[in-house]
């Protein structure tokens, strides 16, 4: 059966035809038949390089053999105990490891549930209700988080979804991304009254936008100068950009980071740490309730290690950063030749080419949402079609694997050359 039979026949069956929004886009997505390395296969029998990865868990590309042996030689043992085992100890102490601002930490089994645990003992230990959040941040689905971005530095929350009551969201403030003096502003006016700012220290889901030089070290001193704790969602930029992520990359530490995705080593899996004094703040030992069936999971803690391993290991953050750097640059050559409008955002291993107007640079949400993003869905299309499988949304990240060769990047190029032809003074 092909993709436009199964779309169909998925679409009686689940609420737009998806288990995911962005896995949408028209007429219909293609539906994969398998994966391996850089590469996905779909059912109509066609080879794309990858640079959507499952929106960032595969570092190391699709299938690792050795992540794929480790799982194996743990499902014999068994794939869900509901008891403590060894290997979250393992996994535990690899990440207090690499990021020293974390002491402790809990599973679960998203990052939208470690935000939102990680937003819950905030509140908890500083007996304070109003969070501080960035216009186009997102933090998974859940209630508080699901806010429209604001015109104003000190907007109050406007729920982003039907079936979110006003009450919930009126206390998650919003300010824009590399604007520090929005956030002193913020802090000022609610002087005592907020828990906690949370930020991707790279937006991921407006595209990549990194910070500009200084910022997140002016966030860390902002929020400890308020009394504020700190929480950075480092969901995608974990393992990423350094075996200690965002924090390791920028030199900045948080009072509570949020993990996932890589740490999984592509099976669920999310993680919510910090300093010792927060963290025992969570049941059992304190009054901050989290739990779950399936947190700790060992089959996703199993493929976590060994994936931490192999980046450990082949040096996987600085090899890939190399990478992706290297694509930044052949495309903002390609672009400038190219006199389409737009630009190249992106850090390391994360990259997007923005549709921008008179290729102004993206450096937050109201900028990316000035991209023209019908142009970069017939962009996608195109691409798609010279076989390169790029995240159907302008506001996505594009990421480069370990499992990406030269080849693989030098053919992305010529894709990228080929079909900005098609979009010059469009």
């Amino acid at each position: 059966m092909n993709s436009k039979k199964l779309f169909e026949l998925a679409s009686r069956y689940m609420p737009g035809g998806v288990s995911s929004p962005v896995r949408a886009y028209k007429p219909y997505p293609f539906f994969t038949a398998s994966a391996n390395g850089s590469r996905i296969y779909d059912v109509d029998g066609r080879e794309y390089i990858d640079y959507c990865l499952a929106y960032g868990p595969l570092v190391l590309g699709h299938g690792n053999e050795e992540v794929k042996e480790a799982v194996s030689e743990q499902l014999e043992k068994g794939w869900l105990y509901g008891t403590p085992h060894e290997k979250e100890i393992e996994l535990a102490k690899k990440i207090i490891n690499h990021y020293p601002s974390i002491e402790m930490v809990r599973f679960v089994n998203t990052g939208s549930e470690a935000t939102m645990a990680a937003i819950r003992l905030a509140r908890g230990f500083t007996g304070r209700d109003k969070i501080v959040k960035i216009e186009g941040g997102f933090h998974g689905a859940h209630d508080s988080m699901l806010v429209k971005a604001g015109s104003g530095a000190t907007t109050f929350g406007i729920p982003d979804s039907e079936g979110v009551s006003k009450d919930i969201v009126k206390n998650t403030l919003q300010i824009p991304f590399n604007d520090a003096r929005a956030l002193t502003d913020t802090l000022e006016k609610n002087s005592g009254e907020v828990a906690a700012v949370i930020i991707e220290p790279v937006m991921g889901n407006v595209g990549p936008i990194p910070p500009e030089e200084g910022y997140l070290s002016e966030v860390r001193k902002l929020t400890a100068g308020n009394d504020v704790l700190l929480i950075l969602d480092e969901v995608i930029t974990g393992f990423r950009l350094a075996l200690g992520g965002a924090q390791e990359f920028y030199g900045v530490d948080a009072d509570l980071t949020t993990l996932g995705k890589i740490v999984g080593g592509g099976f669920p899996i999310g993680v919510f740490g910090g300093r010792k004094e927060l963290m025992e703040l969570v049941a059992p030992s304190g009054a901050v309730y989290q739990a779950g069936t399936f947190s700790g999971n060992p089959v996703s803690v199993t493929a976590g290690l060994k994936t931490i391993e192999i980046i450990e290991r082949e040096q996987v953050p600085q090899r890939i950063n190399k990478a992706g750097e290297r694509m930044q640059a052949a495309l903002r050559e390609l672009l400038r030749d190219s006199g389409v409008e737009g630009c190249v955002s992106g850090v390391g291993s994360m990259f997007k080419v923005f549709f921008s107007p008179s290729g102004k640079e993206v450096r937050n949400y109201a900028d990316a949402l000035s991209c023209d993003k019908n142009k970069y869905l017939r962009f996608f299309h195109k691409m798609l079609s010279a076989g390169v499988f790029l995240p159907p949304s302008q506001f996505e990240t594009n990421f480069v694997s370990f499992a990406h060769s030269e080849e693989d990047i030098e053919r992305t190029v010529e894709a990228y050359k080929e079909n900005l032809r098609h979009f010059r003074g469009r």
